[in-house]
């Protein structure tokens, strides 16, 4: 519950924040939007996706490839990236969102989201799992990019029905940014069994569901597999995943 104390110090926060950073559109920098309409409508959705494990062929709807599926590679029954990596206004969007503490940037972002959820015909979530961050970076940062836009893409996906956001995941271990690991391998490794399920979470809640886990931006995709790999665990019948962009390894 908020105190007047912790109303106080986001009002100030905030002021201070519009006075160092100015709200421009990060493409055209017109006055009053992040991201202006004219500007959001030039963002090209992906017409097509590629399997999450191999992202060396097209599938429906981002589903695992044939071969992938033999292997049972993941846990991720199928994953959609909105736009393309390279696309500069949405890098910079992405960036200053994290990196430069504007939780607002998340409006935009859910848009092109939510977006593409709907494109690709995702079956309708009994959940949305966010990817957690470490406590530390969550003081650091102020706030959990993830959950922000699943909170807003529960008000977005279903007409005047909100879809249940489920914090249930977190991680044990304080681990570098996958961002500033440039090897795969070191990538993969990093991110290896630092997920669980918080104790007395609603654990039990997820059993025989249908998840989606949102995250902003992927890299390899191993945060996302782990996060897949606990929640089946736990007793999830199916786990989806999206993501604004991914960058590519592997084609």
């Amino acid at each position: 519950m908020s105190t007047p104390l912790s109303d106080c110090i986001r009002i100030v926060n905030k002021l201070l924040i519009d006075a160092l950073f100015p709200i421009r559109c990060l493409s055209c920098q017109k006055e009053g939007f992040w991201l202006c309409e004219e500007c959001r409508k030039e963002i090209k959705l992906l017409d097509f996706q590629v399997c999450p494990v191999c992202e060396k062929i097209i599938t429906e709807k981002g589903k695992l490839c044939i071969s992938c599926q033999k292997e049972g590679a993941s846990d991720i029954t199928a994953m959609v990236s909105a736009v393309p990596y390279d696309n500069p206004t949405v890098k910079k969007l992405a960036h200053a969102y994290k990196y430069r503490f504007l939780p607002d940037i998340s409006e935009p972002l859910t848009y092109l989201l939510s977006k593409s959820i709907l494109q690709n015909d995702f079956p309708i979530p009994d959940f949305i799992c966010p990817v957690p961050l470490h406590p530390k970076r969550l003081r650091w940062r102020g706030f959990n990019q993830s959950l922000l836009l699943s909170e807003k893409i529960s008000e977005n996906l279903v007409p005047f029905m909100k879809i249940e956001v489920l914090d249930i995941l977190e991680r044990t271990k304080y681990n570098p940014p996958q961002m500033s690991l440039k090897n795969y391998q070191e990538r993969l490794q990093n991110v290896k069994n630092i997920f669980a399920i918080k104790k007395d979470s609603g654990q039990t809640k997820i059993k025989n569901k249908t998840i989606l886990i949102i995250d902003d931006i992927a890299t390899t995709g191993a945060t996302l597999e782990e996060c897949a790999k606990v929640l089946k665990s736990a007793g999830a019948k199916k786990v989806f995943a999206a993501v604004i962009a991914r960058q590519s390894w592997k084609r």
